[in-house]
């Protein structure tokens, strides 16, 4: 059992992941004080609000039937005019988003929804959608959290992996579709075999994974 079952593994973001995407932030403001970023799927908005008062313009990428949600959180953080909305989520996604070619991009949950092989496509997209030079940031539920817990592709090899989650961890957190959940390694490589160069990948306190990966 995860050893941490109190703790909400579907909360991907993690102090550490946020700390290196707004540091990134920081340095290529001092260079040419024109960064852009894309965060899709958008949340709650808390890690956008950060890079919009880094002096960053940001895009959030999500469905039509959040944008109203969306577009009133971003009147309430005091940064409309730093931050906007886009229609783009998962495996749809538009061949041109406005304010690309982005600096920053963070990937937020939405690939473990997906099979491998067309997270692989998706992330190879997601990176012709940054400069040269660019940093991707991905986030995604780890096969080591609280939700592989008798999940039923554990131990299938993660190119074969897309199963619902135990009814236990279903019923907890109402998470019906099947899902790839990926191990510290599969995310390495699955950046890697989209053609990123991996800088960094990481495994939160809950057990869910991360990646830092750059356009070359």
């Amino acid at each position: 059992m995860n050893a941490h079952g109190n703790a909400n593994p579907l909360e991907t973001g993690n102090d550490d992941f946020e700390r290196f995407a707004l540091e990134e932030c920081i340095r290529r403001q001092r260079v040419d004080h024109r960064t852009s970023v894309l965060i899709t799927p958008a949340g709650h908005g808390e890690l956008a609000t950060k890079f919009a008062s880094l002096g960053a313009d940001v895009v959030l990428g999500d469905t039509l039937s959040v944008q109203r949600n969306i577009e009133a959180l971003i009147l309430a953080s005091g940064w409309g005019d730093k931050m906007r909305f886009t229609e783009c989520i998962f495996p749809a996604i538009p061949d041109d988003i406005p304010g690309e070619p982005f600096d920053i991009v963070v990937i937020r949950r939405g690939l473990c929804n997906l099979r491998y092989e067309e997270a692989r496509r998706i992330v190879r997209q997601m990176l012709l959608k940054l400069r040269i030079g660019g940093k991707l940031f991905v986030s995604i539920l780890g096969l080591h959290s609280e939700l592989g817990d008798g999940y039923g592709d554990h131990d299938q090899r993660v190119e074969a992996r897309y199963a619902r989650l135990s009814p236990a961890m279903t019923k907890k957190y109402g998470i019906t579709e099947p899902l790839c959940l990926y191990s510290e390694r599969n995310l390495f490589m699955l950046l890697l075999e989209a053609g990123a160069s991996v800088l960094r990948t990481m495994t939160s306190t809950y057990g869910n994974v991360k990646g830092i990966a750059v356009r070359v």
